[in-house]
């Protein structure tokens, strides 16, 4: 439903603040997760990717998520109505994931070749293969997958990205299966105009109430990507509380966008997101404190400093 204005009524936030957020962080303790994926959900947040399933080897951060889930699991920690996700990079990941009881998964493709070969060493046809017997296990097992396409509105490598690429590596996701295509400027490069214009040309072979924007804020854009985009139709904005995060294989990516600036936003457009702003800053200060580094996002700052 939208409202008058043509801008969407409400708005899902996915909080990836715990996964893709903390994976770009230094190591916190098991608990120091749990603590902040329940002060999310308390804050009204009912989508949370809560861990991932990649080598230990190259996310030492994410070595833990097996322990997570189990303890969401064991200590009753799990809210009604949250989705608690985990990302799969392939069969065997998912296969942990299961064993951990996430209520669903992600898979992650690129726009970009370089980016692929750098990021998952394969190039994209060679990972949409892997994730074949992925999202076969994953239909038997009734999980819902999500997917990811990274380098949307710029590569590191290649720099410009053809978003009929774009386009025609999210129809492939979502041909296979995926619910929803999360389209990530993974090096927070891209501008208002170029963000629409890439979301309307995914939005011509996959249906736009199936795609998400997953900004980051490397050059302050995110906000303004993200509105320039709100009236096509697209509903879920990816976002990282305390602005956590960033890429590692993305030279300066250095930030994820912070979910207390887009729902602060969000909610001054008149478009609710469920989310209690104060409760939101509380779990973001939390975090960026067990971290030993400033919350950075300027909304959780003023409200704080009040």
């Amino acid at each position: 439903m939208m409202n008058v204005s043509g801008l969407p009524k409400k708005v899902s936030i996915f909080e990836v603040g715990a996964r893709d957020g903390l994976q770009n962080e230094k190591a916190v303790t098991t608990q120091d997760k749990l603590t902040l994926i329940e002060q999310l959900a308390e804050a009204g947040i009912t989508r949370i990717e809560a861990g991932s399933f990649v080598s230990p080897k190259w996310v030492p951060q994410m070595a833990d998520s097996g322990e997570v889930f189990t303890q969401l699991n064991q200590h009753n920690q799990r809210k009604a109505g949250v989705v608690y996700s985990a990302l799969t990079p392939n069969l065997k990941g998912l296969e942990l994931a299961l064993d951990a009881g996430a209520d669903e998964v992600a898979i992650f493709g690129a726009a970009s070749e370089t980016f692929s070969q750098r990021n998952i060493n394969c190039s994209i046809a060679e990972s949409i293969a892997r994730f074949e017997p992925v999202m076969a296990l994953a239909k038997a097992k009734n999980i819902p997958v999500r997917g990811y396409v990274s380098c949307v509105l710029g590569c590191p490598y290649e720099g410009d990205i053809d978003i009929n690429e774009v386009a025609r590596v999210s129809e492939i996701l979502y041909k296979m299966g995926c619910y929803e295509i999360s389209l990530g400027d993974t090096i927070g490069v891209g501008t208002p105009i170029k963000a629409r214009k890439m979301v309307e040309a995914v939005a011509k072979l996959v249906p736009v109430e199936k795609l998400a924007l997953h900004f980051h804020d490397t050059y302050g854009q995110a906000l303004a990507n993200i509105q320039a985009c709100l009236d096509t139709g697209v509903s879920v904005i990816d976002s990282s509380v305390a602005g956590l995060g960033g890429c590692p294989y993305a030279k300066g990516a250095s930030g994820n966008l912070a979910t207390e600036d887009v729902v602060y936003m969000l909610h001054g457009m008149g478009i609710e997101t469920g989310v209690d702003l104060t409760k939101l800053a509380k779990a973001g200060n939390q975090i960026s404190q067990a971290l030993g580094r400033d919350n950075g996002s300027k909304v959780a700052k003023a409200i704080s400093a009040d």
